[in-house]
């Protein structure tokens, strides 16, 4: 199967429903307070930072130096993490199994903190399917930097057009595309399968 299209996933957004709001929701009595915290103290940005390989602790406390008075919640994010996470996007998982069972390699490149990825290797069953993982915690660089796709590319042997890289962001799909990977930017399952399929991945059409 050396000439089939070989698939490159994201996880969060494209196996898992992942949310900084869930958990904050559940620290602030209303909408807006919990938006505001999200927008002002602990931001994308900031987790970014994690996603970069910032140890947890360490980006924790000094968040809290500059908001004492929101240690509480800022701690929440480190040791209450899980309560980001949502619900496994089935369809997704159906399509990965799928192409397991048709003897097609399977790879992921995820912005993830390295702490939290580990600790997600014993609840989420389809990590330790695939053949390989970028994880950019690990690598020092976030997508959609385009350096953390040579990386794939050097260390499993591909060539950038020989791959096909699904992602919900936008941002990095473009990215993948620019490097010369075909890219798919993901919404829901379905489209998805639609579109693995037209690229020529041993897919049923549903």
């Amino acid at each position: 199967m050396s000439d089939t299209i070989i698939p490159v996933f994201d996880l969060g957004g494209v196996f898992v429903d992942w949310n900084p709001m869930y958990l904050f929701r559940k620290l602030f009595e209303s909408e807006e307070d919990a938006l505001w915290f999200h927008q002002n103290i602990c931001t994308s940005d900031w987790n970014l930072e994690f996603d970069a390989g910032e140890i947890y602790a360490e980006g924790v406390a000094k968040l809290i130096t500059r908001f004492p008075r929101y240690w509480r919640e800022i701690q929440a994010f480190d040791l209450r993490w899980k309560e980001t996470l949502g619900d496994f996007i089935q369809g997704t998982i159906d399509i990965h199994n799928e192409l397991i069972e048709e003897d097609t390699p399977t790879f992921a490149i995820t912005n993830f903190s390295w702490e939290k990825w580990v600790s997600c290797l014993g609840e989420w069953p389809f990590l330790e399917k695939f053949d390989g993982v970028i994880v950019s915690g690990l690598e020092g660089l976030v997508k959609p930097d385009p350096r953390i796709y040579r990386v794939f590319c050097e260390r499993y042997g591909f060539a950038p057009d020989s791959c096909v890289f699904i992602d919900d962001s936008e941002p990095n799909i473009v990215a993948a595309r620019k490097f010369g990977m075909h890219g798919i930017h993901f919404k829901e399952p379905k489209q998805l399968r639609a579109e693995l399929i037209s690229l020529g991945l041993p897919l049923k059409a549903k």
